[in-house]
């Protein structure tokens, strides 16, 4: 087995909408993959079928060297899945919700405690907590122990940070890649593309299709045109009067800039970087700012989008 996922032209309808359209990808063995992209992109989809929830219309996947399809009984063993939905029962404790998931793989928690140690440590306090009352964060660290439980030879978890604050996010984060470092293959869904960063490789989605895989680095600097962040006052008149720019590509808030990117491939960064200055002085903005910025995975994912002006 060379890669620990391996799809091939997987499709998916629903009536008239295609949620995958021809998906292809790998995932290597200890690889932390991410799909990055927004509702609606396929990633549940793509997500229930590796997992066995849900057939493919065509092509075809492999998980751990089995079909999804063909293989699903042996598969399930040796799958950790978190859906995007808590789905745990509400009504148990953690601790009940624990125990019952590891009986149904016919396992304990006592023989697996050490094992997902790292993570039940930080709800263990909670252990008596009924599921519902637990806190966004709480609630994913308790789905993760759920998914780990049993062991699993990879982790598939869709959108696992959707819905928590900042800092249950970056603890998610580093419990993935503790996984990681340990060697196990996790398998991740996302619309935030500041977490691509945290990932080896990222698949970008959109309408059911990949539009770009690579390392977080690759994908960034495959934009392929001249990127500047202009800074200046009454942003949104500015963000107009870069919109009308002649040599605009697209021009977007980012934060307290404007991303503005240039038809122009050929023309070097700072001559089109005059050129906005005078452009924007003209305009009333004498003391704007321009100045090359390095483009982001969000940059590159709103250019093959079809940037707006």
């Amino acid at each position: 087995m060379s890669s620990s996922v391996s799809a091939r032209s997987l499709r998916k309808q629903f009536g008239e909408t295609r949620a995958l359209d021809e998906v292809s990808f790998d995932v290597e063995p200890g690889e932390l993959f991410g799909f990055i992209g927004p509702d609606g992109g396929g990633k549940s989809t793509l997500f229930r079928i590796l997992v066995t929830v849900m057939t493919p219309d065509s092509g075809e996947a492999q998980v751990l060297g089995l079909d999804v399809v063909r293989d699903l009984w042996a598969l399930r063993r040796r799958v950790g899945y978190m859906p995007g939905r808590f789905s745990l029962y509400p009504d148990l404790s953690v601790e009940e919700n624990l125990r019952f998931f590891a009986s149904v793989f016919g396992t304990t928690l006592e023989r697996e405690l050490q094992y997902i140690a790292p993570i039940y440590d930080q709800i263990a306090p909670f252990r008596d907590r009924r599921a519902a009352a637990l806190s966004g964060g709480m609630k994913q660290k308790l789905a993760l122990c759920c998914a780990l439980v049993h062991r699993p030879e990879i982790l598939v978890l869709d959108e696992p940070t959707t819905g928590i604050d900042a800092v249950s996010r970056r603890e998610l984060w580093d419990l993935l890649g503790r996984l990681r470092e340990q060697g196990m293959t996790v398998v991740v869904s996302t619309p935030y593309m500041d977490e691509a960063n945290r990932c080896d490789r990222v698949a970008l989605m959109q309408s059911g299709r990949v539009i770009a895989l690579d390392t977080p680095a690759a994908v960034a600097a495959s934009l392929g045109r001249p990127l500047f962040a202009v800074r200046a006052g009454a942003r949104h008149r500015a963000l107009n009067v870069l919109r009308s720019f002649p040599h605009a590509h697209s021009v977007l808030p980012f934060g307290d800039v404007h991303h503005v990117t240039d038809v122009r491939r050929d023309v070097p960064a700072d001559v089109i970087a005059d050129e906005l200055r005078r452009y924007l002085a003209d305009a009333g903005f004498a003391d704007a700012e321009v100045a090359p910025a390095a483009p982001t995975v969000e940059d590159v994912f709103i250019d093959r989008m079809g940037a707006p002006r």
